[in-house]
């Protein structure tokens, strides 16, 4: 969704754009001053201040409409209205942050499993999808036996600071009526970014038990989708390499994200599954696959976009 005043915003600064093919808004560069339409902003990702823009033609680039006001020295005015946008956003993130994350009160530790017939059944399931031991207890896996979460593997997330900020409930029946269920509490955060090392090569795949098998740098989007805390977490961290990781029927938002990704600086990297997830993979299967993924090349990023046309 396209949020039309920030749109309006910088249409007084740069003069009114055109809509591309894309979606996105082109304007003539005042830093070339091309002839025709090659700085495009994306107003549709983050929509309150933090949209990539890029020019085409000089490549000047960012990845915020307020680095784009700085340099082309707006008015004070304008940035005014910029910061009223993003400080409505912070608010509204403020508001979904103070929802509390608990584990469901029936939860228990894979750990202390043995006594009861609903813990072994929890644990061979994760015995047969790869889970070891050390798993267990490095991401504290647990199981409910009653409750809403009843006959489910429950996969906490941990910020920074080890403070619970999601958990993935996982049934383990043969033919569970559903198959997942989780909390009612934003998505917008970094999951398993307790044991994230932002020096190193990252991996960002769908699920965790994905993150969790590959015992990789990884990070699960519990989804397709990019959230923008990891969005800006990662664009402002060190991470060099960035391996994508995802299924075949999200190859248009894993494209998305290559490109913002290379934009910023980073070497990219499209892993083709080859019709397994991750957690089928395993880390050996997957760390060989890893090693013969070459970097995405700007080329490679448009054949591949062409050849989804």
């Amino acid at each position: 969704m396209v949020n039309e005043l920030l749109v309006n915003l910088v249409n007084s600064v740069l003069g009114t754009g055109k809509r591309t093919a894309r979606g996105n808004q082109s304007y003539n560069c005042p830093f070339c001053n091309h002839t025709k339409p090659k700085l495009e902003v994306n107003f549709s990702e983050n929509k309150k201040g933090y949209n990539p823009w890029h020019c085409w033609v000089c490549g000047k680039k960012g990845t915020r409409v307020s680095t784009l006001f700085k340099q082309l020295k707006a008015s004070s005015d304008r940035f005014v209205e910029l910061y009223k946008l993003v400080a409505e956003e912070k608010e509204y993130q403020n508001i979904e942050n103070k929802i509390e994350v608990l584990l469901p009160k029936e939860f228990k530790s894979i750990t202390n499993c043995a006594a009861d017939l609903t813990g072994r059944k929890a644990w061979n399931y994760l015995k047969n999808r790869g889970i070891t031991t050390d798993d267990v207890i490095k991401y504290n896996l647990g199981y409910c036996e009653y409750g809403n979460y009843k006959n489910m593997i429950i996969i906490p997330s941990y910020d920074e600071n080890g403070k619970l900020n999601y958990f993935t409930g996982r049934s383990f029946e043969k033919d569970p009526y559903r198959k997942y269920k989780n909390p009612e509490a934003s998505r917008n955060i970094i999951p398993f970014e307790l044991f994230i090392n932002w020096n190193l090569p990252l991996v960002l795949c769908e699920g965790p038990f994905d993150a969790i098998a590959i015992k990789r740098n990884a990070i699960p989007l519990l989804g397709s989708n990019v959230q923008g805390s990891l969005m800006k977490k990662i664009v402002t961290s060190t991470v060099k390499k960035i391996y994508i990781a995802l299924d075949s029927d999200a190859i248009k938002k894993a494209l998305k994200y290559a490109e913002e990704f290379i934009n910023e600086g980073k070497e990219v990297y499209m892993v083709e599954l080859q019709g397994k997830d991750p957690s089928e993979m395993g880390f050996n299967d997957f760390t060989k696959l890893i090693h013969t993924t070459a970097p995405l090349t700007q080329y490679d990023l448009m054949e591949k976009k062409l050849q989804l046309i």
